[in-house]
């Protein structure tokens, strides 16, 4: 009887672990992975209550296997991470799903999930990931990774048919920059009085993104 039980146990715990990745997760992935690179323009804001920057322009680039890359001529990007709304990350590492629910959003109704590495290759954390799951899309991303704080990324589409995003807004939190304030471009003026009084120091980078060029 020792044999057969053995058996069974390692087979339903296989079934289970084979259940644990989220089915409309994989159908989103299925579509992301169609867009085999892209390119297009980005114009930029930055919303932090003690740094003005006026808006600027970039180009970002994506290709099938590497990080969202970002260009300008006069500024640098930041915060390093955070802004790759394409979630390479997320699916770089083995990871399992555990569903959270339905919430209502603006009259949609979004499937909630959390996303949890099972190796410590990952620096991602948890992900918590809002999922538009008729138009097979995600909408909204918090992420929290081990090394560099936490951020959330919401996403609006100009179409519902479109797998990438019109629009980008990520929260982040200032005392994770890795660069100094100062390189953030002419016209950037910081009020550095400002910054050292306030307690929770927050920051959004706001993107409208134009011009696709999408290959798939």
């Amino acid at each position: 009887m020792i044999k057969p039980l053995f058996v069974f146990l390692v087979f339903a715990s296989q079934f289970v672990y084979a259940q644990q990745i989220d089915a409309d997760l994989l159908r989103i992935k299925k579509r992301m992975d169609s867009v085999k690179q892209f390119s297009a323009s980005l114009v930029l804001d930055l919303d932090v209550p003690f740094i003005k920057m006026p808006t600027k322009t970039a180009k970002i680039s994506y290709a099938t296997g590497k990080r969202m890359e970002f260009s300008s001529t006069d500024f640098v990007m930041l915060p390093k991470r955070g802004l790759d709304f394409s979630l390479s990350e997320i699916f770089k590492y083995p990871f399992i799903t555990v569903d959270r629910g339905l919430e209502k959003r603006n009259g949609r109704t979004l499937k909630v999930i959390n996303i949890i590495p099972t190796t410590n290759q990952s620096d991602l954390a948890l992900a918590t990931l809002y999922m538009d799951t008729q138009a097979v899309r995600i909408v909204q991303s918090e992420i929290n990774t081990r090394k560099e704080g936490s951020y959330t990324l919401l996403m609006n589409y100009a179409l519902l048919k479109d797998i990438l995003p019109a629009y980008v807004e990520a929260t982040f939190a200032i005392e994770r920059l890795k660069i100094p304030l100062n390189f953030m471009g002419k016209g950037t003026t910081i009020d550095r009085k400002k910054m050292r009084s306030m307690e929770t120091k927050t920051g959004k980078i706001k993107m409208q993104i134009k011009n696709y060029n999408i290959k798939y």
